[in-house]
């Protein structure tokens, strides 16, 4: 028998660990490496985690609200690690290997994707690039709004899968940038603002002072907020773009809504991140591959008996769905009484 309550706590316990672990990287480096710690950036992100925290601890000790309690403890395990996850990128950086820019060039080629030729679509349609330029700027929003639904709705497990499936996609997206580094269409084709004259691309050249800067030593300051995203390949926002649709696919209200975003942002991602296309497809893989392994460390056997891993499932999973829709394992058939059984 499933017990919901045990699989919670072991989820809270692994995605608390992750978070340390991040941490203690990032601390050691500011310590006795070569960076500089930002702390006052660090103790507000810590002063308004604590603060969720506590009233999370309320709400699942004192007055019990198993549904408020999980949507401020996932609040609060997104913004802490986000505020260590983005030193890590720069820790990253600073290995300072050969640029790859040349071989995704190479490889988007091969795939026969013309970057130039989509910055010209979305240069002859500044107003739809609008729509690009928001969805690309909407991870915040999509992240709370993920946390909630999922939260309000009572799918606290599959809550506790997208946080650390998150995380996993994250962590590996670093860990491949400093293998891989780039820095991205931007800096590698030397564009100005004459290729684009009627657009407003969300990042463009923005974050090559801070790349560069981490490469040669230049920069070396790690702060919690405030950081450039750095990272090119691969595409963090492409991977977060599937993990969103993905953790929101049984919330039919919220499904096609989440998709249309998400399409959005991962067409936006070449033009408003400055991403190669194969940054795309790595981006993609890795997600659907943290998605998995989340769901599996999580509870393996909850998600496989709901379903919950296989997304062409996920109709039957709707909110006010009886126990034999949202848990088939447990729908069995009881056995006649033997009242029933002299009767007949």
């Amino acid at each position: 028998m499933f017990d919901e309550t045990a699989a919670l706590r072991r989820a809270d316990c692994l995605i608390w660990a992750v978070i340390a672990a991040v941490t203690l990287i990032v601390g050691t480096a500011g310590i006795i490496g070569p960076f500089h710690i930002d702390l006052s950036s660090y103790l507000r992100v810590a002063a308004a985690s604590a603060f969720i925290m506590a009233i999370a601890s309320f709400y699942s000790r004192f007055r019990p609200d198993p549904k408020l309690a999980s949507a401020l403890t996932g609040t609060a395990q997104l913004a802490v690690f986000a505020a260590v996850g983005a030193p890590l990128s720069y820790i990253a950086a600073s290995a300072g290997l050969p640029l790859w820019d040349s071989h995704f060039v190479a490889w988007d080629r091969n795939l026969g994707f013309d970057w130039m030729a989509w910055l010209a679509a979305m240069n002859a349609h500044s107003k739809l690039h609008l729509a690009f330029r928001f969805a690309y700027l909407s991870f915040t929003l999509q992240a709370t709004v993920a946390i909630l639904a999922l939260a309000f709705t009572n799918r606290l497990v599959r809550l506790r899968s997208f946080i650390f499936a998150f995380m996993l996609a994250s962590i590996i997206t670093i860990a491949m940038s400093a293998l891989m580094p780039a820095q991205g269409v931007w800096g590698q084709l030397h564009l100005s603002t004459s290729n684009y004259p009627n657009i407003d691309p969300a990042t463009q050249s923005m974050h090559l002072a801070v790349f560069h800067g981490l490469r040669d030593g230049s920069f070396r300051t790690l702060m919690a907020l405030g950081s450039e995203g750095i990272i090119t390949f691969p595409s963090l926002h492409a991977a977060l773009g599937l993990l969103f649709m993905v953790a929101v696919w049984p919330i039919p209200y919220l499904r096609w809504a989440m998709i249309v975003l998400n399409v959005l942002m991962i067409a936006a991602t070449p033009i408003d991140g400055g991403h190669y296309f194969s940054d795309i497809v790595a981006g993609l893989a890795i997600a659907a591959l943290c998605w998995l392994a989340a769901t599996r460390c999580v509870d393996g056997r909850r998600f496989a008996a709901a379903g919950e891993i296989d997304i062409a499932d996920a109709p039957s999973i709707a909110p006010g769905a009886d126990t034999a829709t949202r848990y088939p394992s447990q729908a069995r058939p009881q056995p006649a009484s033997r009242k029933s059984l002299k009767a007949t």
